[in-house]
């Protein structure tokens, strides 16, 4: 047994498969239920990108397969999801169409040469470690850059729901062409529209692990080819081929260069942006330590098979991750399990793929994108941060009124100068007593401790987007590696001038993670810096007892020193109030 284990201890040293290694045999019968889970709610969705990044439907079905693969074996995250993505895929189709029919022969293989050249920038972000970049793009702009797609690409759809042709360029005009034609409706398409959508929102509301898409797409196909839809004018996918997909290099050709390489450069922003977001938080979730600049090299290589197999552009996909993490699965081998069950359908159950009709493929990709209109984020941004509020806004602007590649520029820039208007002077420190009674900073290392079970974390700059991750990784680093671990964690709030939307958000996060540690939270804040804000988030400040704002490092010490946290954050469900 011992030459077994050491074979696989060498293994996991390797720069690769720490998403799947060490292996855990008594998790692995999760982890391959959450990968059917995946399959069966995945499928119908990538399929559904495909009528956003104007690809036929069979490509969305490849970015399931060896780009899964690819990810698992070279990505460090064990949850992260990498697969087609509706921001990524409306790029696509928002900039390609400048040099390609959207659809045609040449529009596809552009979608190749993209996906090539995403994971040679990939490649180059890896190499010059930038994994950093991620955090340049503000959850703020995030949100607006995402409800500005999920606005185009449930307009780009209603003309679909209701068996009209595809007319005007942009949301505005396309859903004022829909008004116009209305009349014309096919009342069969409409009626099964209505169905699919009732099915699939059914599903959601009384049954949520049901996977309303896909009973949608069966029970579709049977009813199609029963029926024969296509005699009744209502349009269906068509043949859909079948087997492992060809291996070829994508064309380039040097006219089209610019706008390949722009192109591009978008997607990769919300690719190392998006992915390294989802990563994070279900690196925090479960306590494992995440990997930027590895789960890079991972994204390139799952955009480099899409390229080579002749697919499009993939993605971290938060609710896919979501997906397999509500399912139970907690490492790669779900999406191995994914991977092996589209493999299946593509031997043996293409065929009856070309009985779906075009309309589900509609309801189901309009549902998509009123997922992505984040209504809820928009206002809590108007409510606890006006100013970050109007950057979401003027990105979701810029999205739905020029277009998809310019939103994403807009997304960039408007981050850019909300960075601006902060400091990045970044300091931190924790704190021990003297034997004279001073407090002494120390560089950010374990077993440093105020007084005996607690931890003083001074955080010396404003706390935003940009910085947000160093402060969420260092206190739990103090968390984990202090022995034992602390009963409170004092955070020095007292050099901090502002906490942004993002920050607000970490906080609450992170206070949650130690309620359920079972780990007391404080601060220390000023009235003239960031209290009031602090008392705003509530992520410091509610009804759990002793969940207090001090004046004073000293003060928190002394009040907290002879006491235990509360019963209540001990709750798995207790969170910030």
């Amino acid at each position: 047994m011992k030459p077994a284990a050491s074979a696989e201890t060498r293994l996991h040293s390797m720069p690769f498969l720490h998403g799947l290694l060490p292996v855990d045999r008594a998790q692995l019968p999760h982890d391959i239920v959450a990968g059917i889970t995946l399959a069966a709610l995945g499928i119908p969705e990538v399929m559904g990108y495909t009528k956003i990044s104007g690809t036929p439907t069979v490509t969305g079905l490849y970015t399931i397969l060896l780009p899964l693969v690819a990810f698992a074996v070279f990505g460090a995250s064990r949850q992260l999801v990498v697969a087609a993505d509706s921001a990524t895929a409306a790029i696509l189709a928002g900039t390609l169409t400048a040099i390609a029919a959207l659809g045609s022969k040449e529009y596809v293989g552009l979608t190749s040469t993209v996906a090539l050249a995403v994971a040679a920038m990939l490649v180059i972000a890896r190499v010059f470690r930038l994994g950093f970049l991620a955090d340049f793009l503000s959850r703020s702009a995030l949100i607006g850059f995402l409800t500005g797609v999920g606005i185009q690409v449930a307009a780009g759809e209603l003309s679909g729901l209701f068996g009209l042709a595809k007319q005007g360029h942009g949301p505005i005009m396309q859903l004022a062409s829909v008004l116009q034609r209305i009349g014309g409706a096919n009342i069969p398409t409409t009626l099964l529209s209505v169905v699919v959508l009732v099915v699939i929102i059914g599903c959601k509301l009384l049954a949520p692990r049901a996977p309303g898409a896909l009973i949608a797409v069966i029970g579709s196909i049977a009813a199609s080819a029963a029926f024969n839809f296509p005699g009744h004018g209502m349009a269906v996918t068509g043949e859909v081929p079948g087997g492992l997909p060809s291996l070829f290099l994508p064309p380039l050709h040097m006219n089209e260069v610019n706008q390949i390489l722009a192109t591009a450069a978008s997607c990769f922003i919300v690719i190392i942006a998006q992915s390294a977001a989802t990563a994070r938080a279900y690196a925090n979730r479960y306590n494992e330590k995440g990997d930027d600049n590895a789960d890079i090299i991972g994204l390139a290589a799952a955009n480099a098979a899409a390229a080579f197999t002749g697919t499009f552009v993939v993605n971290g996909s938060p609710t896919k991750t979501e997906m397999v993490d509500d399912a139970g699965g907690r490492t790669q081998v779900a999406h191995l399990t994914t991977a092996a069950i589209v493999l299946l359908v593509l031997l043996f159950l293409t065929k009856p793929l070309g009985f779906l009709p075009a309309a589900v493929l509609s309801a189901i990709v309009f549902m998509i994108g009123v997922k992505l209109i984040d209504v809820k984020g928009m206002i809590e941004l108007y409510r606890v941060q006006k100013d970050e509020f109007v950057v979401a806004l003027l990105t979701v602007c810029v999205v739905v009124f020029v277009d998809v590649m310019h939103g994403i520029l807009a997304a960039v820039v408007l981050s850019l100068i909300a960075h601006a208007r902060h400091s990045y002077r970044l300091r931190t420190r924790v704190l021990t007593r003297s034997p004279n009674g001073r407090w002494i900073g120390h560089p950010v290392a374990p077993n440093l401790l105020a007084a005996p079970g607690i931890v003083v974390y001074r955080f010396e700059a404003d706390l935003f987007y940009a910085n947000a991750g160093r402060f969420t990784e260092e206190v739990l680093k103090l968390v984990n590696e202090t022995i034992p671990p602390p009963r409170w964690v004092v955070i020095d709030a007292s050099e901090m001038n502002n906490i942004d939307y993002t920050a607000g958000k970490t906080l609450l996060q992170l206070g949650t993670e130690l309620d359920r540690r079972g780990i007391g939270v404080a601060a220390v804040a000023l009235p003239t810096g960031v209290r009031h804000e602090i008392e705003r988030y509530r992520a410091l400040h509610g009804t759990v007892a002793h969940r207090e704002i001090f004046a004073s490092v000293d003060a928190a010490v002394d009040a907290l020193r002879d006491l235990s946290p509360p019963a209540s954050a001990t709750s798995p469900n207790a969170g910030p109030a």
